[in-house]
C-alpha cells in the first residue's frame, strides 16, 4: 500500500481544492496554494517546525504568540476571512482546536504574530479547545512524535462582524455552511 506523509496528503487534499475540507479540519517564508489562493508564515516552511514562542507558556516551551500569516489572490467575491488552527494528532488522534479567528475583514491581508491573541478591530476569536476565546499555542504531551498544527485561512461571502464571538468549531463550521468560497493551508510541526 502506497501512503503518504502528513504534509503531502494535505497538499493533495488543497489541490482538489475542497474548501469544505479545509474548513472542517491550518528566504525561510513557507506558503501554501489552493487553487490561486495563498497563505504563508515569515515564521516557518509549509511541512517546518513551528518555533517554540508560538507554543503554549511554561511547560509547553513557548510565549503563547499567534504565528504571523499573510494571504494573497482571494477569489472574486471575498468578504471575510477565517484563520483555523487544529492539531489531528492531539487528544489521542481526536484532535485539538487551538485557535478560531473570523469576521476578518478582505482588505486586511496579513496579520503580525500576536495579532491573532485576542478580539480586536479585525479579528473576532471563537473558543478554542479549553472553551477560551484565545489563541493556544501548541503544547503535545512530551515525547510524541511531532504534531501536525494545520493552519487554514478561508475566503467567505460574509460581510466582516456577521459572526458572533465565542463560536467553537461545529458552530463555526455550520455558520460557514455555503459561505466559503476557497482556503489555503500551512502545515507546522511543533513537538516537546
Amino acid at each position: 500500500m502506497n501512503r503518504l506523509s502528513f504534509p503531502t496528503q494535505m497538499r493533495s487534499l488543497r489541490m482538489a481544492g475542497t474548501a469544505a475540507i479545509a474548513v472542517a479540519l491550518a528566504t525561510g517564508a513557507g506558503a501554501a496554494c489552493a487553487e490561486g489562493m495563498r497563505v504563508s508564515s515569515s515564521a516557518f516552511a509549509d511541512g517546518g517546525v513551528l518555533p517554540a514562542i508560538h507554543a503554549g507558556l511554561g511547560e509547553c516551551g513557548g510565549k503563547n504568540i499567534s504565528p504571523p500569516l499573510a494571504w494573497q489572490y482571494l477569489p472574486q467575491g471575498t468578504r471575510s476571512l477565517v484563520i483555523t488552527m487544529k492539531d489531528p494528532d492531539g487528544a489521542k488522534g481526536g484532535g485539538v482546536v487551538h485557535w478560531l479567528a473570523y469576521n476578518i475583514p478582505a482588505t486586511v491581508s496579513s496579520l503580525a504574530a500576536g495579532a491573532g491573541n485576542e478580539t480586536n478591530e479585525h479579528v473576532t476569536l471563537g473558543k478554542n479547545v479549553s472553551g477560551a476565546m484565545a489563541y493556544r499555542g501548541a503544547c503535545p504531551p512530551v515525547g510524541d512524535s511531532p504534531h501536525h498544527y494545520i493552519i487554514t485561512v478561508t475566503a467567505t461571502d460574509l460581510e466582516p462582524g456577521r459572526l458572533p464571538p465565542g463560536l467553537d468549531a461545529n458552530g463555526l463550521t455550520a455558520a460557514l455552511a455555503g459561505h466559503t468560497l476557497n482556503g489555503s493551508t500551512l502545515v507546522a510541526r511543533y513537538s516537546r
